[in-house]
């Protein structure tokens, strides 16, 4: 089973901020990819409920289902590597492929048939390493929404969290509540079914 402990903060920023960032670290258009976040859960958001999300990635040519769920210290992601055939059943029938996934759902007390396709997150993404973890910007569109934002993945929470708000006052960016991409996603997604 291929599980890993995510570690990242992250801040919603304006357009001007995200191309702010742009120029301080040198990223051009050119380093930017597409990938694409298409989410699931029931029509009862049973894994909203319990603070966790069921996504398939497309990243460059390679699809992953991921399932995201509360850690004593960051979320605990459970990955499973899908072909591209099985990937697009899922998002055509909302049935989700057996295997490390589907085990960890039955866990939760989720009954996988009740899983249904949501809708997509398109991010134009690039990276950049620096000293102290790596520096990831966003620019996302989803149900009618744009937005950009800054994360930052690291492997200790406590430095982190002191080099990210150094780093935020920096460049001079107010530190900002930021939900992650699935929780803002679903909130517009609710808020669209009401």
């Amino acid at each position: 089973m291929s599980q890993e402990i995510e570690i990242e903060f992250k801040n919603l920023l304006t357009k001007d901020e995200f191309l702010k960032i742009k120029e301080t670290f040198n990223i051009n258009d050119a380093q930017f990819f597409l990938q694409e976040n298409h989410y699931f859960d029931t029509q009862q958001f049973s894994l909203k409920e319990l603070g966790a999300a069921l996504r398939i990635r497309k990243k460059q040519d390679q699809y992953v289902m991921t399932l995201k769920e509360p850690a004593d210290v960051g979320l605990l992601e459970t990955h499973q590597i899908l072909t591209e055939e099985k990937a697009h059943n899922m998002l055509k029938t909302g049935n989700l492929e057996k295997g490390q996934v589907t085990e960890r759902l039955s866990h939760l007390g989720i009954e996988i048939k009740d899983m249904s396709y949501f809708g997509t997150l398109s991010t134009l993404r690039a990276e950049k390493r620096i000293e102290s973890g790596l520096l990831v910007i966003d620019h996302s569109r989803y149900l009618n929404v744009e937005d950009y934002e800054l994360e930052f993945e690291v492997t200790d929470e406590d430095e982190g969290k002191k080099d990210f708000h150094k780093l935020l006052t920096e460049l001079n960016i107010p530190i900002r509540e930021t939900k992650n991409k699935i929780r803002r996603f679903y909130e517009r997604k609710y808020s669209e079914m009401r």
